[in-house]
């Protein structure tokens, strides 16, 4: 069931892990289009070579998530209908945990990703839960979180575990 999200033409579906529909190929699209200024640094593989390495690394973040998070909300991003990127949460009753979010590159830098995270931070207020996330140092979105909050509390080699509290803990 798609669900709208208060950003006009932006919905959210379940994203579909098997079977005749599924995401996968999309998932592993958005996936590819996020790692692809890194790639692009890597000039002595081919592209086939590029493609294997991504479609590996995908299948194990993919494997990782299900595993360590099986009750995690797993959603393609479309615009009027048409998948535009991924939104991974996990809601537990100590946390909501942004655990992936990624839009395809002509749809970064117009909002989508904004207000996708006030929808989950204005859900965690009303729990009166923190929301987590992993972000790497480098990662242009870590200027959006840092401006919706949140302040790094820990650093995990190539990522930093970011958190904003719950909004009691905000003023003590």
């Amino acid at each position: 069931m798609d669900r709208e999200t208060t950003r006009a033409g932006i919905s959210l579906r379940p994203a579909q892990h098997t079977g005749t529909g599924s995401d996968l190929e999309f998932l592993y699209g958005v996936y590819a289009a996020s790692r692809a200024e890194e790639l692009a640094q890597v000039l002595d593989w081919t592209e086939a070579q590029k493609d294997e390495f991504l479609r590996s690394q995908f299948s194990l973040q993919h494997t990782h998530y299900q595993m360590h998070f099986p009750n995690a909300r797993y959603e393609v991003i479309c615009e009027r209908g048409r998948p535009i990127g991924r939104f991974y949460v996990d809601r537990s009753d100590t946390e909501m945990r942004v655990m992936d979010i990624a839009l395809l590159p002509e749809f970064r830098g117009c909002g989508i990703g904004r207000a996708l995270m006030e929808e989950v931070l204005a859900e965690a207020k009303a729990a009166g839960l923190p929301v987590g996330l992993h972000v790497e140092a480098t990662n242009p979105a870590k200027r959006l979180y840092e401006r919706l909050g949140f302040r790094v509390v820990e650093d995990v080699g190539v990522y930093e575990r970011m958190e904003l509290a719950p909004p009691s803990e905000l003023f003590s």
